[in-house]
């Protein structure tokens, strides 16, 4: 993964452990340009090709060559891949190129005003009035004839099929917070039908750009910040006063049993259902709490297991007003009939809001906690909250169960779900 707590497994799990925020003041904007202080930034991601893992020559070469057709979003993307696919072992020869594939996730990908700035400056009269009448003459032509595909939200799958030779399905999954888990859901039916033995799968995203930090403060309901940066985010709890924007990536091999037991592949844990649904009300009213009951029903159906068997969640936690009711109203709908409450974890405590991002790096936190045996303490929360009942975790070393539920949703109403448990 890429994320404001490490990009390396080590540093993630020791910083989910000790309870250590990466939420900083954040240095994208000035901070007079707009009311947000704080954010989740990965800031040990250089972009340079160092941070892309242990790399064949003719890979490196590639992928410096590349880097300068590559949005921040998109390096982020690769590298996490990159360094999964180091992790899994994997090297050329290993699979048939026509069975190995990507399935990527992202959010919808915007240019940085730095990008016209050259070519506005070309239109500028004596007085410095832009002209619009001679863009076409005067300002596109000092644009880098490549600076689009820096923006495409296929360019992650793009890249990593080039790079590593996976010639097998591909597909590029853009539905903002829920694209992570519906790019594994996709990988894992994909691997299922016996289409692929194995698939990258993950997603990449950032809140943290001019134009997308412009439309959150807009649009939607942000933690400002003010006092202790690592206290702004907190899921689930009585003075939580909104999300914290952020950004990362995060990736997985998917793979067949029989594959990965033939090569001796390291296995963290197995996909045992997913689910996605879009619920929306007339007018045009995003109906979160329905989307994500329905998706946790119907991964868990998939899945072949009761609500009581689910070790824990790990919730979307945006640590917004409404956003967290409506998902503890969900959970509550999916998981009230337990005998005991199911434990609740979320990683945005730590981060923020990684955008497309989020679920991956989600899924890797609770799939370390599967391998550690110990589950993670929700940040801040303090003061539970009445309009929230769920069990959400304190303290480090509680056991995180066989299996867990990852959950995401979108403002408009598109959630995805999947289900992982332990082999064995």
């Amino acid at each position: 993964m890429v994320s404001p707590l490490g990009d390396s497994r080590e540093e993630f799990w020791a910083a989910l452990c000790s309870g250590t925020s990466g939420i900083t003041a954040q240095t994208v904007l000035p901070a007079e340009a707009l009311p947000v202080k704080v954010a989740g930034e990965a800031r040990r991601f250089s972009g340079k090709i160092d941070d892309f893992g242990p790399l064949e020559k003719e890979t490196k070469k590639a992928i410096r060559k590349g880097l300068k057709v590559m949005c921040r979003e998109c390096q982020m993307g690769i590298a996490a891949a990159q360094l999964a696919l180091a992790d899994a072992g994997f090297e050329a020869g290993l699979f048939d190129p026509q069975r190995i594939g990507v399935t990527f996730g992202s959010d919808y990908m915007i240019t940085v005003p730095e990008e016209f700035v050259e070519g506005i400056q070309g239109c500028l009269d004596e007085q410095g009035e832009f002209e619009f009448s001679r863009w076409a003459t005067d300002g596109m032509p000092k644009m880098s004839p490549l600076w689009l595909l820096k923006y495409l939200p296929n360019m992650p799958a793009s890249h990593l099929a080039i790079y590593n030779n996976l010639c097998g399905p591909s597909n590029s999954i853009t539905l903002r917070e829920a694209s992570s888990n519906a790019a594994v859901g996709e990988a894992y039916q994909t691997v299922l039908r016996g289409h692929a033995e194995a698939i990258v799968a993950g997603a990449t995203g950032t809140r943290l750009h001019p134009l997308k930090m412009v439309h959150a403060v807009q649009q939607e309901e942000l933690a400002q910040g003010n006092g202790d940066p690592s206290a702004a985010s907190r899921p689930f709890d009585r003075d939580r006063s909104g999300m914290v924007l952020g950004e990362g990536a995060g990736a997985v091999l998917l793979e067949s049993l029989e594959s990965a037991e033939a090569r001796g592949a390291t296995i963290y844990a197995e996909v045992l259902g997913e689910a996605t649904s879009s619920s929306v009300a007339p007018g045009l009213v995003a109906r979160c709490d329905r989307a994500m009951a329905n998706a946790m029903r119907a991964a868990l159906r998939g899945a072949g297991l009761e609500p009581g068997e689910v070790g824990h969640v790990h919730a979307h936690g945006l640590s917004t007003r409404a956003g967290d009711v409506e998902e503890a109203r969900a959970i509550q709908e999916v998981f009230g009939e337990r005998a005991e409450p199911v434990p609740v974890v979320a990683g945005k405590s730590y981060f923020g809001n990684l955008g497309a991002g989020s679920g991956a790096v989600e899924l890797i936190a609770s799939l370390l906690a599967l391998h550690h045996g110990q589950l993670f303490p929700v940040l801040n929360y303090e003061s539970p909250d009445p309009e929230c009942p769920v069990a959400a975790v304190t303290e480090s070393g509680g056991d995180p169960g066989r299996c867990f539920v990852n959950l995401n949703v979108t403002p408009q109403g598109q959630a995805a779900a999947v289900v992982i448990g332990r082999m064995g």
